[in-house]
């Protein structure tokens, strides 16, 4: 394939990255961890971590699992918010020679029981505050094992105490639950620190990470990362930041902040992974929906990158408290997850001199395909360049490619590629094409550059604040509401989210209220799967055979 884009590439971006490097994502972790062991790897609520405690936690913890009896390749979830047990977790689990399956901390009873049970998940590390949750479905999961964490577990003594007692006894935060068998986090570290790590054999086809993603048939689907996958998106995203880390004024050790969830494939890789492989420090944030607390953390530090989607970046520029952070060191701002919006992209470069730089990538790709160039000097509005060793396709509706300037479908092929959907052939078969590109769903066009820009989405999906929500995953869980005969959901423009979701529905029950519907929509997904907007109608548009049209009532509202 002709990468006629590489001419667009910035000077000293290479062509192809090396990703024989690392024998396993281990290789790349315990490389940092020797070589950077003085440094702070993390810091949360004012408590640094070092590479030396990540290396010894993370060893202890690695060998209390071992010490279950769990096998080379055992699922276990992890199921936090940005604290600092999270990054010490994900190298227990692969140190262990474990897969690391990340649950959304805010998923529902019914969300949860899907994701542990598709992915066979034997143990699960859990902050208190969701242990609920996971009581309410324990018993009809394949989890043998359970470990319980609190915010101030490794926050040190007096703080830690003080930091459970306001999140238990002042704000509330950690309904009553019952989990009997459940061992605390500091029991699990102590155990393991009188046990020995086992090293584990690791290849690169080895299963990292099961990133769960939306399904179309309306379950969501587990996306298998090997440890090729990320060490390469991981060397890809190091190499295309190189231009702007040689600007000067240089930094000793970049300080990257971790707002986005590290459950979310953007946090895991252009954070917490990237900020190992480079020995820099993530300043993890556990709640960025706090805004003023958010700023409040950002103004401790001389920051030098932001990865973010337009809802964050937008929050941040809406407060007045912003101005009081120090932006003369940020170097690369990563716009990514979702369309990031121009009027935002223009404020945030006045503000802060740093341009945002949009990228594209999905669950699917670990995540990063496509960027904008981190020394551009301006907002594109395109999703910018294929990273290197990437071809991007564009694809017509018989999979062959369109000419330049013409919109086709989006194909990515790479070695950040998944090796497919987790026990799901016929889905990895649909998504993969003969010669190895995966169909992302989107509709793009590229111009004489190698630039691309996204023009529609050929999937239903609708982007929520950089989550995926699919119709169908709604639709079935409102149509098995007792009041309603039928119902479709759309994706509708919104301000402060991208797009949001709005239900169409025709009731059997004719009491049934906006208000009842909405509380049993709370009660099944979680917030950024919930119908913000919710329509009687008295029929919907189908087809001559029946099938609701989701189209016809998007177009209503485009005319609208």
């Amino acid at each position: 394939m002709d990468k006629f884009w590489i001419k667009s590439y910035p000077k000293g971006v290479p062509a192809e990255i090396d990703y024989t490097q690392y024998r396993s994502l281990v290789h790349l972790l315990e490389e940092a961890f020797r070589n950077y062991a003085a440094r702070n790897a993390y810091v949360c609520m004012d408590k640094y971590m070092t590479y030396a405690e990540v290396d010894g936690l993370s060893k202890d913890l690695g060998a209390w699992l071992q010490s279950k009896g769990l096998k080379k390749g055992a699922r276990i979830a992890l199921m936090m918010p940005n604290v600092l047990q999270y990054p010490v977790a994900i190298a227990a689990v692969l140190r262990a020679g474990y897969t690391v399956v990340n649950v959304n901390p805010l998923y529902t009873p019914r969300e949860l029981e899907h994701q542990l049970n598709d992915s066979g998940a034997e143990a699960i590390i859990i902050l208190e505050n969701f242990a609920t949750t996971l009581e309410q479905v324990i018993g009809k999961t394949g989890i043998k094992h359970v470990v319980v964490t609190s915010m101030g577990d490794l926050l040190g003594g007096l703080k830690g105490m003080i930091v459970n007692f306001v999140v238990r006894n002042v704000k509330k935060m950690v309904p009553a639950f019952s989990l009997p068998n459940a061992i605390p986090f500091k029991h699990a570290l102590s155990a393991g620190s009188g046990m020995t790590l086992k090293p584990a054999e690791l290849g690169h086809d080895d299963i990292a990470f099961l990133q769960y993603t939306g399904g179309t048939t309306g379950v969501s689907k587990g996306a298998a990362l090997s440890h090729r996958n990320v060490i390469a998106n991981v060397l890809q995203s190091e190499a295309w930041m190189q231009p702007v880390l040689e600007k000067e004024p240089k930094v000793d050790q970049l300080i990257i902040v971790c707002a986005l969830p590290l459950y979310h494939i953007f946090a895991l890789t252009a954070c917490c992974l990237l900020g190992t492989r480079t020995g820099g420090m993530n300043i993890l944030i556990p709640n960025p929906r706090d805004i003023a607390g958010f700023i409040k953390e950002l103004t401790k530090y001389q920051i030098n990158m932001l990865p973010a989607v337009n809802t964050l970046y937008n929050g941040l520029l809406n407060h007045p408290d912003l101005v009081k952070v120090d932006f003369s060191k940020l170097k690369v701002s990563n716009g990514g997850g979702m369309a990031v919006q121009k009027a935002v992209a223009d404020k945030w470069v006045k503000l802060t001199g740093c341009p945002i730089a949009e990228g594209y990538g999905l669950s699917e790709t670990s995540p990063c395909a496509t960027c904008n160039p981190a020394d551009a000097a301006e907002f594109s509005g395109t999703i910018g360049l294929p990273f290197p060793s990437t071809d991007i396709a564009i694809l017509d509706d018989a999979g062959k490619p369109v000419p330049l300037g013409q919109a086709g479908e989006i194909a990515i092929r790479g070695p950040q590629v998944m090796a497919g959907y987790w026990n799901r052939p016929d889905e990895t078969a649909k998504a993969m094409t003969s010669d190895g590109f995966f169909k992302s769903g989107d509709i793009g066009i590229m111009d004489e550059r190698g630039y691309t820009r996204i023009v529609d989405r050929k999937k239903d999906m609708i982007l929520v604040s950089g989550f995926n929500v699919y119709p169908n995953e709604i639709e079935g869980v409102v149509a098995a509401h007792p009041g309603v005969l039928e119902c479709a959901c759309i994706g509708v423009p919104d301000d402060n989210s991208g797009e949001a979701v709005k239900l169409f529905v025709v009731r059997k029950d004719p009491t049934l209220t906006v208000e009842q519907l909405m509380n049993y929509c709370k009660e099944q997904f979680t917030g950024y799967k919930k119908p913000k907007y919710i329509e009687f109608r008295n029929e919907l548009p189908k087809t001559n055979v029946g099938k609701i049209l989701r189209r016809e009532l998007r177009d209503e509202k485009k005319a609208a």
